[in-house]
C-alpha cells in the first residue's frame, strides 16, 4: 500500500462520517433529539485523526514536496492550507454548537444548518484533494520525492501514522459507530472495545481446496475452484454478481453439495464429512443477509453459535462478544428480529466466533448496510486479521476486500481468473475496471 492508498482510504472513512452527521442533521430538523455523545464521538475522530494527524502529515511531505516540483501547485495548495489551519478552531465552535442545542439553548434547525455547513466544506476539500491535488501528485511527484512520502505514512513505528496509532483510531471509529443513531449506526448507549483474539503463527497451509466443482441441477456453478488460505492470512474473493461466490462458501461448509474436487483442512481431507462436523473441527461461517434467528432472543442467537463448545467457556465467550458489541448485550432479551440490519449483522459475526473458529468464513458482511457502518464491519475485521484470525471474505465492495486481504482471487462464472496479493489485484487494469469502477 502507498501512501496515496491510505489517504484516499482516510478520505473514504471521513466522506462517511459526514453523510453519517448530514443525515443526523435531517433527523434533528425533524425533532429528533440532540445525542451529544453521538457528535462528541465524532469530533474526537476528526481532532485526534484529522487535524492532528492526517493534515499535518500532508503539509509536511505531500503538499511540501508537490509546490517544489509544479508550479501550478500553489493556487490549489494555499487554499486547502488555510482550511487545515482554521479546521480545529471550526471544530471547536461546532461542538459549543452541539452542547448549546442538547441544553435547550439553540434550535434544532439552526444546529442542523451548522452542522450541513461543515460537512459541505470537508466534502469539498475531500473532493478538491481527489480530483486536484492527487492527480497532480501522480503527474508531477519524482520517484524521490514517493520514497520520501510513502516512508513518512508507512512508517509503522511513527506516534502519528503508526501501527499503535491507527489502532487508536480504529477505537475511535468504532465509537462513533456504535453510538451513532440507530438509524445510521448501531444506536448504543455504551462503547465497547474491539476485543483482541490470540496470536496465530502464518506457517502452514489452513485449508487447501483443489478442482471445487458443484452443481444447480445441469447448472455447474463451480467450475474447478482451486485456492489456499494459510493460517493467520487474510483471502478475499472477488466477483460479479452470479460468479459463484456464496456457493463457493456454501460447499466449504458442506451445504452445497460438491460433484468433484478435494477440500483439506488442518491437513485432514474434510470432501465427505457433514456440514455439523466442519463446523466442529472450526469452520463457521457468517452467511450472506445474516440468518439470524428472528424469534430468538440475541442471547440464544449467540449461545447456538456455541453450541459445539463446552459449556464452561460459553459465558466468558459471550462477555467477550457483549465487550466489542455493547448493543447487543443492552438487547440481549430482545429477539433478534428487532434489530436494526447493522445490529443484525454484528449479531451473525457474534454467533459466528462463539464457535471458536480457527478458519472464519464472511459472506457478504457490508451487503445492504449504511455507510458508517460499512467501515465499522472493516474495523472488525481488521481487528481478527491483525490478531492472527484466519478468514476467508467474500465481499461485494472490491476494493475494501482487497485493501485488507494478504491475498485475492477473482471469481468469474465459477472459475478463478486472477489471484495476486490484495494490492497487485487493486493496481490490476482489469480488476479497477472491472470491480473498482476506476
Amino acid at each position: 500500500m502507498d501512501a496515496l492508498t491510505l489517504i484516499s482510504q482516510d478520505h473514504s472513512n471521513l466522506w462517511r462520517l459526514a453523510t453519517t452527521v448530514d443525515h443526523v442533521a435531517s433527523e434533528i430538523e425533524s425533532g429528533a433529539p440532540v445525542e451529544q455523545p453521538f457528535f462528541n464521538a465524532v469530533f474526537d475522530y476528526i481532532e485526534q485523526f484529522v487535524d492532528r494527524s492526517h493534515h499535518p502529515k500532508e503539509d509536511d511531505y505531500l503538499f511540501r514536496l508537490l509546490r517544489l516540483r509544479s508550479p501550478e501547485a500553489a493556487a490549489v495548495l494555499d487554499n486547502l492550507q488555510v482550511e487545515h489551519r482554521e479546521g480545529p478552531a471550526k471544530l471547536a465552535a461546532l461542538r459549543a454548537q452541539v452542547a448549546a442545542a442538547a441544553q435547550g439553548q439553540l434550535p434544532g434547525g439552526q444546529l442542523a444548518t451548522a452542522l450541513r455547513d461543515y460537512t459541505t466544506g470537508l466534502k469539498a476539500h475531500i473532493g478538491t484533494e481527489e480530483k486536484s491535488v492527487l492527480p497532480l501528485a501522480r503527474s508531477a511527484l519524482l520517484a524521490t520525492d514517493w520514497t520520501e512520502i510513502n516512508q513518512a505514512f508507512l512508517n509503522n513505528a511513527d506516534p502519528v501514522f503508526g501501527d499503535k496509532a491507527r489502532e487508536e483510531f480504529r477505537q475511535l471509529y468504532h465509537r462513533v459507530a456504535s453510538l451513532a443513531p440507530e438509524s445510521v449506526g448501531l444506536g448504543s448507549r455504551s462503547v465497547g472495545t474491539l476485543q483482541p483474539l490470540p496470536d496465530r503463527s502464518k506457517a502452514e497451509v489452513q485449508l487447501l481446496v483443489q478442482g471445487m466443482e458443484s452443481c444447480y441441477g445441469r447448472i455447474k456453478a463451480l467450475k474447478g475452484i482451486s485456492l489456499e488460505v494459510r493460517r493467520g492470512e487474510t483471502v478475499a474473493l472477488v466477483g460479479a454478481n452470479g460468479a459463484g461466490k456464496t456457493t463457493f462458501l456454501r460447499t466449504l461448509s458442506g451445504v452445497q453439495p460438491m460433484s468433484a474436487g478435494s477440500i483439506h483442512f488442518k491437513g485432514q481431507d474434510i470432501s465427505k464429512l457433514r456440514s455439523d462436523k466442519r463446523m466442529r473441527m472450526g469452520i463457521c461461517q457468517s452467511p450472506e443477509g445474516r440468518q439470524v434467528f428472528g424469534p430468538l432472543s440475541i442471547e440464544d442467537n449467540l449461545r447456538l453459535g456455541a453450541y459445539t463448545q463446552p459449556r464452561d467457556q460459553v459465558e466468558g465467550d459471550m462477555e467477550k462478544i457483549f465487550t466489542m458489541f455493547p448493543i447487543l448485550k443492552e438487547k440481549r432479551a430482545l429477539p433478534a428480529g428487532t434489530l436494526s440490519g447493522g445490529q443484525q449483522q454484528m449479531l451473525a459475526i457474534g454467533r459466528a466466533l462463539m464457535g471458536r473458529p480457527s478458519l472464519l468464513l464472511l459472506d457478504e458482511p457490508s451487503m445492504g448496510l449504511a455507510p458508517l457502518l460499512v467501515e465499522e464491519v472493516f474495523n472488525v475485521i481488521r481487528m481478527l486479521k491483525s490478531k492472527g484470525m484466519t478468514i476467508l471474505l467474500v465481499e461485494q465492495n472490491a476494493f475494501a476486500a482487497l485493501a485488507i486481504a494478504d491475498r485475492g482471487y477473482v471469481l468469474e462464472t465459477g472459475n478463478v481468473t486472477l489471484t495476486g496479493t490484495g494490492q497487485e489485484l487493486i493496481n490490476n487494469e482489469q480488476v479497477r475496471a472491472a470491480y473498482l469502477g476506476m
